[in-house]
């Protein structure tokens, strides 16, 4: 009996000092809280973030630079003795939002008692001037400086993008983990392209502190701290007075302004109209005032050169020229007669060639030349014919950047449309349609869509007599090259005799229909164009280079609901090439026209007659 007992007592005394062994493993091996909680009484850690870098214009003006703010940081665990109507004094706040901070901090997946986490966000230099003698009356929370994006100009926005909390999407999605929830990361624009560039990289510094908190030095003389980098500065190719020339021009328009270097294909200006002031979206007033920008009807946050798709006009007939000449279908004499009963057209001097037809922009012209790009009877059947046709068609224009995304250095540009015979087979059927349904091709409408950037893409082109670069914002990366693509040339394979001749019509057309854009002093090429919409009034369009020997700027300009070509469009394109190569404007007759806004013809603003439908875009290949 006794021998059971004392087996009993054994083996109890055996379990009680297994499970004691196995509660002293999890708390020195598994559980590290009781570590936090004693390293917390000694070391504090410290975050160092990176000043994130510099984005200078082409000429280094600053545009972008780091402002200090700093964050409230809390360890709970130490908060003792919390006075929390003294809190809200100090910090102006009221006690339901304190009582709110405390409730979504516990909520954080990455909460702690033990660590410091954020509590107040973003404060100002002003607010922590006004919090820094104070903050030793509350235990527990503590400063952590970092810094925030401010502008020298309202200009750019669109282009230059924002800064902002990191998101839970793009913290799953970083497979790297370099960030962590709190850090803050580019979300459009040239921040968030550039990013990898611009971040930097974070260090720590560990300090030593007392039981009251009290800062006692650098542990182990800072042997543990590793030093932030900061990011690396940017120079864009912006030429800021332009672009703020730009913005000043196309204030109160929807629409937009792409200018382009078109020996390099860097982009001197690009502005998206409506935009709004970049300070905005900066600060602790940044989740209200993103709200407002994003919920205005008008899209500010709408990137329009790169992300708007419309149907490019009678600007395309460049293009379709060239085409032609190309082809072999047309030659420089080539005739036709202005049959209004094919399309509509203005008057003008009766019939003519191409030169002419590319002067005064003459649509049953280019009706005509388009049917003999299509049909070249390469297949007795009309529908075969057609379809071998407008593939062979879409070839070319795809040498032109058109049809995909160019690959500009911003995020989210569009590729716009080009059709191809799987489209119309799919809308009308295969074997089921010919030149007679695609005809408004021949003249930049239809189902035919392209981007403000391709507009002024096609104007480079023109410049250079057949190729580009493709278009770019970033002209020196602080320390490495840019992307090898932004120096190669892309050709479109048409013979640079063709370009001469078309350049020629070009500045000829100047005096045809766009006698706003002629610019005293400079030789400029341009083409107008007056893009059909059926939601209302036609939009104005304009492209152009300058001067004709040796060209400096390349510009595209699209204006909505604004009419005629050679009125909003081709006045905004010249008034922006003065200032660009003369540095100043002495039309101010020109500009006053523009400022003002008034473009319609008062015929066309009563009754506005939408004559082309206009097809939704639909998947390309």
């Amino acid at each position: 009996m006794n021998e059971g007992r004392k087996e009993i007592f054994q083996v109890v005394f055996v379990l009680t000092g297994i499970v004691f062994l196995v509660k002293l493993f999890f708390i020195q091996l598994l559980d590290d809280r009781y570590v936090q909680l004693a390293d917390s009484n000694s070391i504090m850690k410290e975050i160092e973030y990176p000043s994130r870098g510099l984005i200078f214009d082409r000429n280094s003006k600053l545009l972008v630079y780091n402002s200090p703010e700093y964050d409230l940081h809390i360890v709970t665990k130490e908060v003792v003795n919390f006075d929390s109507a003294r809190f809200c004094e100090v910090f102006d706040i009221t006690q339901q939002e304190l009582k709110q901070r405390f409730v979504e901090l516990k909520k954080l997946k990455e909460y702690s008692p033990y660590r410091p986490t954020v509590f107040i966000k973003q404060l100002s230099n002003y607010d922590f001037a006004k919090i820094q003698e104070r903050l030793d009356e509350f235990t527990g929370f503590y400063i952590q400086p970092r810094t925030t994006r401010a502008y020298t100009t309202d200009a750019l926005a669109n282009v230059l993008g924002y800064v902002s909390e990191i998101s839970k999407n793009q913290l799953d999605r970083d497979s790297l983990k370099l960030y962590r929830q709190g850090d803050y990361i580019g979300q459009s624009g040239i921040e968030a392209r550039y990013e990898a560039v611009l971040r930097g990289q974070r260090g720590v510094r560990y300090k030593l502190r007392n039981v009251k908190g009290i800062e006692k030095g650098s542990f182990k003389d800072g042997d543990y701290d590793t030093l932030s980098v900061p990011g690396k500065n940017l120079m864009t190719t912006i030429d800021l007075d332009l672009q703020q020339y730009g913005e000043y021009l196309m204030a109160g328009k929807v629409g937009s302004v792409v200018a382009l270097e078109p020996a390099t294909g860097e982009i001197l200006s690009i502005v998206s109209g409506p935009s709004y002031d970049p300070s905005m979206l900066t600060g602790r007033k940044f989740s209200s005032n993103f709200m407002l920008i994003s919920s205005d009807t008008t899209k500010p946050l709408f990137t329009r050169p790169l992300m708007a798709m419309y149907p490019p006009g009678s600007i395309f007939k460049i293009v379709q020229s060239l085409i032609g000449l190309e082809e072999g279908v047309l030659s420089y004499d080539t005739r036709f007669p202005c049959d209004r009963s094919l399309v509509n057209c203005h008057g003008h001097p009766n019939p003519t060639n191409l030169h002419g037809a590319i002067q005064y922009s003459c649509n049953p012209y280019f009706h005509q030349a388009f049917r003999r790009i299509i049909n070249q009877s390469k297949s007795p059947n009309t529908f075969t014919d057609s379809r071998i046709g407008l593939d062979n068609w879409r070839e070319y224009v795809k040498r032109f950047g058109l049809g995909a995304p160019l690959g500009v250095d911003l995020p989210s540009e569009k590729g716009g449309q080009m059709p191809t015979s799987n489209l119309y087979n799919r809308i009308y059927g295969e074997g089921r349609w010919k030149y007679s349904t695609i005809y408004s091709l021949s003249i930049g409408q239809g189902e035919m869509l392209v981007t403000p950037l391709q507009m002024a893409n096609m104007a480079a082109i023109m410049a250079n007599k057949g190729y580009y670069y493709t278009p770019h914002l970033v002209k020196v990366i602080e320390g490495s090259d840019i992307d090898s693509r932004y120096r190669t040339r892309n050709e479109t394979g048409i013979d640079s005799a063709y370009f001469s001749f078309v350049q020629d019509a070009m500045s000829d057309a100047i005096y045809g229909t766009a006698q706003r854009a002629i610019i005293p002093g400079i030789e400029l090429c341009g083409k107008t164009g007056t893009a059909q919409n059926p939601h209302g009034h036609d939009h104005s369009v304009f492209m152009a280079f300058a001067p004709k020997d040796n060209p400096k700027i390349a510009i595209a300009v699209y204006v909505e609901n604004a009419g005629w070509g050679g009125r909003s469009a081709a006045s905004i394109a010249s008034l922006m090439i003065e200032r660009y190569l003369n540095g100043e404007i002495k039309r101010k007759h020109l500009e006053a026209y523009v400022l003002k806004g008034d473009f319609l013809d008062p015929v066309v603003r009563a009754t506005p007659t939408p004559t082309v439908q206009q097809i939704v875009p639909v998947d390309m290949e």
